[in-house]
């Protein structure tokens, strides 16, 4: 029955659906060995502070973002059903009374990615990063989005950086393995491959990345 409703569905309708489950199952699930529960980011007692040249401006009220919190909330849910457009919606709102909300920042970037506008996602990881420098989920995003235009050094020296600010990151070892291994240092991608193994024994991925690297 299933096969016979995939195909009456119009082009269209397939693409457009395949699409919004495939974000749906990256809100839901983990990146970079980390949960997608945006909101952990935007707490008061662990708001990110903004690094000395990104100074917020005195008019960003604790009303706006209160309000900018909720409109998080909501894109988060709208996003892990389905529903981007709604969601980069809530993520505009929210961004538009606080611009430094880090959940907001990551969750548009990862709609961008999502959609292939890789540009505009990666802006946003940009300044999602520079607000938690010691997060290694916009790295590990914005690396996905250098891959995916070629830019492999680039992705290179943000998985470097990434698997620094968290030694634990089984995702971002097995990515920096993929770009090493394009960048043809087998070295480097041995070395992540099997520090991704250690750490997530079952990654069939890095397996095969192992053996092509000769370790």
């Amino acid at each position: 029955m299933a096969i016979t409703l995939r195909n009456a569905l119009p082009l269209a309708s397939r693409f457009a659906t395949a699409k919004a489950a495939l974000l749906a199952i990256a809100f839901a699930a983990p990146l970079g060995g980390c949960s997608f529960d945006l909101g952990s980011w935007g707490s008061d007692k662990e708001k990110p502070q903004p690094r000395a040249e990104q100074k917020p401006t005195d008019n960003i009220s604790a009303r706006s973002v209160s309000d900018a919190q909720g409109y998080t909330t909501r894109g988060q849910a709208f996003a892990k059903s389905g529903k981007t457009e709604e969601a980069l919606a809530e993520f505009d709102r929210a961004l538009a009374l606080d611009p430094y909300n880090v959940p907001a920042l990551y969750g548009r970037g990862l709609i961008y990615q999502g959609e292939k506008q890789h540009e505009q996602a990666i802006a946003d990881f940009t300044a999602a990063n520079g607000l938690t420098p010691q997060k290694a989920e916009p790295l590990l995003a914005r690396a996905t989005s250098y891959l995916a235009m070629d830019k492999t050094r680039e992705a290179a020296f943000d998985l470097d950086e990434a698997v620094q600010a968290d030694a634990n990151n089984a995702q971002a070892w097995a990515t920096r393995g993929t770009v090493y291994e394009r960048l043809g240092d087998k070295a480097k991608a041995s070395a992540s491959y099997s520090r991704a193994l250690a750490l997530r024994p079952k990654d069939e991925a890095s397996r095969s990345g192992l053996a092509r690297t000769g370790g």
